[in-house]
C-alpha cells in the first residue's frame, strides 16, 4: 500500500491505494471530480523526491503528494 496526499487548494483527503506504479494513479485519479482537473498541472514527488515519470516503481510505504502550482508575492 502507499499513501496518496493531496497538498494545497485540492482539498482531499489522503488515500492508501495498493498500486505499483503512478500510471495506476494516474488511471483512478482522472475518475476523480476533486483531483482530475488538477493533474495535468500537478508536480508528484515521492517520498519528498519531485519525479517527472509516470514508469516510477512504488514500493509499500512509499508516500506520493500532489503538488500544485502556487503563487507567491
Amino acid at each position: 500500500m502507499v499513501k496518496v496526499e493531496f497538498l494545497g487548494p485540492i482539498n482531499k483527503d489522503s488515500l492508501e491505494l495498493d498500486i505499483n506504479n503512478l500510471s495506476q494513479l494516474s488511471d483512478i485519479l482522472k475518475n476523480d471530480e476533486q483531483v482530475s482537473t488538477w493533474l495535468e498541472t500537478c508536480a508528484v514527488a515521492i517520498n519528498d523526491t519531485l519525479v517527472s515519470s509516470k514508469d516510477v516503481s512504488l514500493n509499500d510505504g512509499d508516500k506520493i503528494s500532489l503538488l500544485p502550482p502556487v503563487c507567491g508575492g
